[in-house]
């Protein structure tokens, strides 16, 4: 690893761990350079600004969400399953502190709706069209149009993970949301 990715790579984990700990607003550059051991020119050098480098933190996390949830249904052959799996993995990963904070309450607002949605389709919207083009292809699902059915599915999970995301207890959203999600996606089926 180069000189220039250690430093991006340090700045990076800084922030994500501060703003995973307090939110974006109450984190200032200075603690995030001092964290990751570098100067104000270096963080300004591999990115804009705090909102530059907020937009890698939260696309890390997207990247490695997308890996943990092909990791869990990786092997799996029944189109169904494979749904079923990826969702569940998706809700369980809601649950996690660091998410919650960075992707789903804080990126909203510091990345603006269009710039959150746009990252979240670009990293799960293949992995959803995916999932529902194999059932369709394999008879479990009607045949219809993937790309808007896959967005719809995407909103759906997204106002789940939000749910999970404002409760007081998140485990206990995450169980109540899992029947009515996996109830809309039983509705494809034919």
């Amino acid at each position: 690893m180069s000189r220039g990715d250690t430093t991006r790579t340090a700045l990076v984990g800084a922030a994500r761990h501060l703003f995973a700990e307090r939110g974006y607003a109450a984190v200032g550059t200075e603690e995030i350079v001092a964290r990751a051991g570098v100067t104000r020119g270096a963080l300004y050098h591999h990115f804009a600004d705090k909102r530059d480098l907020f937009r890698a933190v939260h696309e890390q996390l997207e990247a490695e969400l997308m890996a943990s949830i092909g990791e869990r249904i990786a092997g799996i052959e029944d189109p169904w399953d494979l749904l079923v799996t990826g969702l569940r993995a998706f809700l369980d990963a809601c649950t996690d502190r660091a998410l919650i904070r960075i992707a789903l309450l804080d990126a909203p607002v510091v990345l603006g709706w269009a710039e959150w949605r746009e990252i979240d389709a670009r990293y799960g919207l293949g992995l959803v069209s995916f999932g529902l083009q194999n059932g369709m292809e394999r008879g479990v699902f009607a045949r219809q149009d993937v790309t808007p059915l896959a967005h719809l599915l995407i909103g759906a999970m997204t106002e789940a993970a939000l749910m999970i995301a404002n409760a007081p207890d998140h485990g206990a959203a995450r169980r109540e949301v899992e029947p009515p999600l996996l109830a809309l996606l039983a509705g494809l089926r034919q």
